[in-house]
């Protein structure tokens, strides 16, 4: 498993833990057990908000596809955008979640070289957000609650996306979603590139996994285009507010979800039920609202963001 700069300690300690365990010195094993969980709370509670985008962007941390196949039952993906063909970035899947029926979208970056490659590394062309609103039109044809998970570090920028129409393939989601009669949840659960982010991130319940991150730009785009130096994008992560803590501080989005202490990669199953718990009760509330008055609180959220003075 990888190990960030800022995890090497922790992961030192748990090596002479493994050693102490071998040679079976149990009193060893004892106190440095005890100097882990001291550093393992110490490190995490103080985590900066460059250090949560590092964690969003683990290379280990658990990706749409592994969230689905340990949340869904008797599930079937669903295919193309019958328009050009069938985008890999966007994933969508139609089943079960314990015993609710519903569809499942989410943005997946891949995690070997030739997956990445078939995934364009999580950067939807605009056949994959029409692939992603056409599922979510079956899913309000047949009355069926939406989840998505976000995870893309942004639309993919190529020549072809753009001749193909990516701006109005994600604005047209935007409106769509808006207006959709069926619950939907959208999750954060690794990184929330830009308008990438948003075309399947207009929701009822929007959320983020403790350490993932949301921002209108990549930090590294922001340093380039404010300093001339993408190196710098420590600095910019700062002055983003990227963080899910930032962002609910704001209003920005609804809740935090926990993942484990020392990140979501540590832990899939434990992080696939936390969201499937989110899912499963935020629905159930949802579904107690009439389609007039889901449209109503849904219009009234969006209507809410930001604020202003006057002079």
């Amino acid at each position: 498993m990888a190990v960030l700069d800022f995890e090497k300690k922790i992961e030192e300690i748990k090596e002479q833990i493994d050693l102490a365990k071998i040679k079976g010195d149990t009193h060893a094993v004892d106190t440095l057990q005890k100097e882990l969980d001291k550093e393992i709370e110490k490190t995490f509670k103080n985590l900066s908000p460059y250090q949560k985008l590092l964690l969003a962007r683990h290379p280990d941390r658990p990706h749409a596809i592994d969230i689905i196949n340990l949340i869904m039952d008797e599930k079937y993906e669903i295919h193309g955008d019958r328009q050009f063909r069938d985008d890999a970035a966007i994933v969508c899947f139609i089943g079960m979640i314990d015993n609710e029926k519903c569809v499942v979208i989410g943005e997946e970056k891949g995690r070997n070289t030739k997956e990445k490659i078939k995934r364009n590394f999580g950067m939807p062309h605009p056949e994959g957000y029409r692939k992603a609103l056409r599922s979510a039109k079956l899913a309000e044809k047949f009355d069926l609650p939406i989840l998505f998970l976000v995870d893309t570090p942004g639309a993919y920028p190529g020549i072809g996306a753009e001749e193909r129409g990516q701006s109005e393939a994600i604005a047209r989601n935007l409106f769509e979603l808006s207006r959709i009669k069926t619950p939907t949840i959208s999750i954060v659960i690794g990184e929330g590139g830009s308008g990438g982010a948003l075309a399947i991130g207009v929701a009822d319940k929007f959320a983020m996994l403790k350490y993932s991150v949301f921002s209108v730009i990549s930090p590294e785009g922001c340093a380039s285009i404010l300093w001339g130096d993408n190196t710098k994008a420590e600095i910019a992560t700062k002055a983003l507010k990227i963080s899910a803590q930032e962002l609910k501080k704001l209003g920005l989005i609804d809740d935090i979800i926990e993942e484990p202490i020392e990140g979501a990669h540590r832990n899939y199953e434990k992080t696939a039920e936390n969201i499937k718990t989110y899912f499963l009760n935020n629905i159930k509330e949802l579904k107690l609202l009439d389609k007039t008055s889901l449209l109503q609180k849904r219009f009234e959220k969006y209507l809410n963001y930001g604020s202003f003075e006057e002079k």
